[in-house]
């Protein structure tokens, strides 16, 4: 039995943001693709089949925008700690697949906006900066390729919210995350 381990996940963000100023929307925002990197720690609980884990996240969130007079882009990076429990619904000849839930707490670290040629530091602006939580649900299928390594890919939907924006200027992330992980036992 495997009571703990350690893990490295990256892959790609598919980022859609949904952005309200007041009563208006703008419906003229494209999703963008972003980086991701996650480090952390597994442990079992109570089975083998369920599992926590907690890990520190780096995440790009990127979206595009514009019509016929103006472009524009933003390139921003949160930093953050995930939380996430996952139960194991098929155990076979050293494969595994397993349905996550969890947490994300995040704060952005870098952010710019190009608006036609022009930058824009996002860190100053309050849609964007303080804290966000981010709820995700997802499936992860993992192999054994050694007797203490694990190879896995998945997917998972979060849906992030800035939880310290008072302004009227309202942002959320829809996001799309495919993930590669490998994973080491401890013993």
């Amino acid at each position: 039995m495997h009571s703990q381990e350690i893990y490295l996940n990256m892959g790609k963000n598919f980022t859609q943001y949904d952005y309200k100023s007041g009563t208006d929307s703008s419906p003229s925002l494209q999703a963008g693709s972003g980086n991701f990197y996650e480090i952390g720690y597994v442990m079992t609980l109570n089975n083998e089949k369920l599992k926590y884990a907690v890990g520190l996240s780096l995440n790009e969130y990127n979206a595009l925008g514009g019509d016929i007079n103006s472009s524009y882009s933003w390139n921003t990076q949160y930093i953050g700690v995930e939380n996430t429990f996952s139960i194991a619904f098929l155990n076979t000849g050293g494969f595994q697949a397993s349905a996550n839930g969890g947490l994300g707490i995040s704060t952005l670290i870098y952010g710019k906006q190009n608006l036609n040629g022009q930058y824009l530091d996002l860190s100053s602006q309050k849609e964007f900066s303080g804290i966000w939580i981010a709820p995700k649900l997802g499936l992860t299928a993992s192999y054994n390729v050694d007797n203490d390594i694990y190879l896995s890919i998945g997917y998972a939907y979060s849906k992030s919210f800035n939880v310290s924006n008072s302004t009227d200027e309202k942002l959320s992330f829809n996001n799309n995350q495919i993930q590669f992980g490998v994973h080491f036992m401890l013993r």
